[in-house]
């Protein structure tokens, strides 16, 4: 299942659902019992306890995933920000007409991931990664045509090893925004959310108290943190970005110069 085909709201929403389905199950399954009185609520309040437990540690284990990545993500954003002010300043050292075309390249590159960052459709962030494959290959094909002209082989290949730590630098970007929560970890986390709140309902009826209008704000809350893990595994949901400052930054440079 591709958990990017829900939007957030949507996925908010139905997450609300789901738990106050679940609380409402659990309820009416100790009342179908009829004499639910009979059941003693502490073995039951242990039980729903220990699987809240294991929900608070799937989230905080989720939680730790995700942020790493965000982390991951913003780290990346400076370092390919450094790369490619590196490479293009760099790029003095090739011979005209290639050094204007080199500069032209990069500015058409930078363009790009900030269009990409900007947006949050996905068929915009898949042509980015055409037109950004496309602009690396041309810049490297002139550093090649360079290194081979060029007598002094040092200047060429310090350019050479800026192109290419811009190239690195991209593919681990593309990767942070492909690699996501396995859906295995989603569907045990929600299992145990529906089980927890079908105990609670179930705890509640045997105890013999009545529906509380708590329980909207109980579902509210927890479907508002899940809905928070999956925006910062979804870099593209718009809902929590990175800062793209840094190459923005860098934008700017290259129209000083």
């Amino acid at each position: 299942m591709n958990m990017d085909a829900i939007p957030i709201g949507l996925f908010l929403a139905a997450t609300i659902i789901i738990i106050v389905v679940a609380f409402e199950v659990g309820l009416r399954l100790a009342v179908a019992r009829r004499r639910p009185e009979r059941e003693k609520e502490a073995p039951v309040s242990a039980i729903t306890a220990s699987i809240l437990g294991l929900v608070a540690f799937m989230l905080a284990f989720t939680f730790g995933i995700v942020t790493n990545r965000y982390d991951a993500r913003k780290e990346l954003v400076r370092n390919e920000a450094n790369a490619i002010g590196t490479a293009y300043l760099r790029s003095d050292i090739l011979p005209e007409p290639a050094r204007s075309r080199a500069k032209e390249l990069f500015r058409e590159y930078v363009d790009y991931r900030l269009q990409a960052a900007q947006s949050q459709g996905i068929n915009v962030l898949k042509k980015t990664q055409i037109e950004s494959a496309r602009i690396h290959r041309q810049l490297w094909e002139i550093a090649i045509t360079n290194a081979r002209e060029n007598t002094n082989e040092e200047l060429a290949a310090r350019y050479i090893e800026s192109l290419n730590a811009v190239i690195d630098i991209h593919a681990l970007r593309v990767a942070t925004i492909e690699y996501r929560i396995p859906n295995g970890i989603w569907l045990v986390l929600y299992i145990l959310v529906i089980l927890g709140m079908a105990g609670l309902g179930y705890q509640t009826a045997i105890s013999g108290s009545r529906r509380s209008w708590a329980m909207p704000m109980l579902a509210f809350s927890f479907a508002v943190v899940l809905a928070l893990l999956i925006s910062l595994d979804r870099p593209q949901s718009g809902f929590i970005k990175v800062s793209q400052k840094p190459i923005a930054d860098v934008r700017a440079m290259m129209e000083v110069e």
